[in-house]
């Protein structure tokens, strides 16, 4: 007798378009297609605890960026 639940059941729900512009067709999609995470934010924070490295800096004027790295040389001298 042939086992039945090691046979995948799902399949992707249906795309709109072709190639790099195809989407899932927001109509076909049921509310068990979602990804919708409500808690994904505080689980974020609560994996990866901000530390003084990645926190965004507190005493620099609105609008100011911080000015590119020259592109490397090709030399290799």
């Amino acid at each position: 007798m042939a086992k039945l639940r090691n046979q995948p059941t799902a399949s992707p729900p249906p795309t709109l378009g072709e190639g790099c512009l195809a989407r899932y067709d927001p109509e076909a999609l049921a509310e068990t297609d979602g990804t919708d995470f409500p808690g994904a934010a505080e689980l974020w924070q609560k994996l990866n605890p901000p530390d003084a490295a990645s926190a965004p800096a507190t005493d620099a004027p609105a609008g100011t960026r911080t000015p590119a790295h020259p592109p490397a040389s090709k030399s290799s001298k």
